[in-house]
């Protein structure tokens, strides 16, 4: 049953609507990856809950059930920064910062012994996002991790 509050679409969120739908990522130059000249293909699903209360970012399946990894994202009306709550199949938490501006979508996380930061660029039809993380054990030495290509496809 929905909730009143959550039948319309959160405003402070209206930026990020672009990245509604379904998408097939590619991972690929991946530090982590027994060969990292391999690919690894995926799916990637970003819906609304709640009647347009958050966006959620499904990865690897069309729901809990099924994803490897889930994101929620959601933002301080009063602030230009979103906050990402992260979590997978491995039992990993993470929260991370996210910016959203001009076609530029940026992650990062802060984080004594292993901070990331990634970047990702929409082509100008807005159905593909080019990007890449990059990692850091000290927080100032910053090495590629891997990058991923986002296609839209629904």
């Amino acid at each position: 049953m929905e909730t009143e509050i959550s039948q319309k679409q959160n405003p402070a969120l209206t930026p990020i609507e672009i990245l509604i739908g379904n998408w097939n990522m590619e991972l690929s130059n991946a530090s982590f990856l027994s060969n990292s000249s391999d690919t690894v293909t995926g799916k990637v699903s970003f819906e609304w809950v709640e009647g347009g209360a958050f966006p959620v970012m499904f990865m690897g399946g069309s729901s809990w059930d099924t994803a490897d990894a889930i994101w929620l994202i959601s933002r301080d009306e009063s602030v230009s920064s979103y906050t990402v709550l992260y979590y997978d199949t491995r039992h990993i938490s993470r929260v991370y910062e996210m910016s959203f501006s001009d076609g530029i979508w940026k992650l990062w996380r802060n984080s004594p012994n292993f901070s990331q930061r990634f970047e990702g660029i929409f082509n100008k039809t807005s159905n593909r996002i080019v990007a890449h993380w990059e990692k850091s054990r000290d927080g100032s030495t910053w090495e590629h991790d891997f990058d991923v290509v986002y296609t839209r496809t629904g």
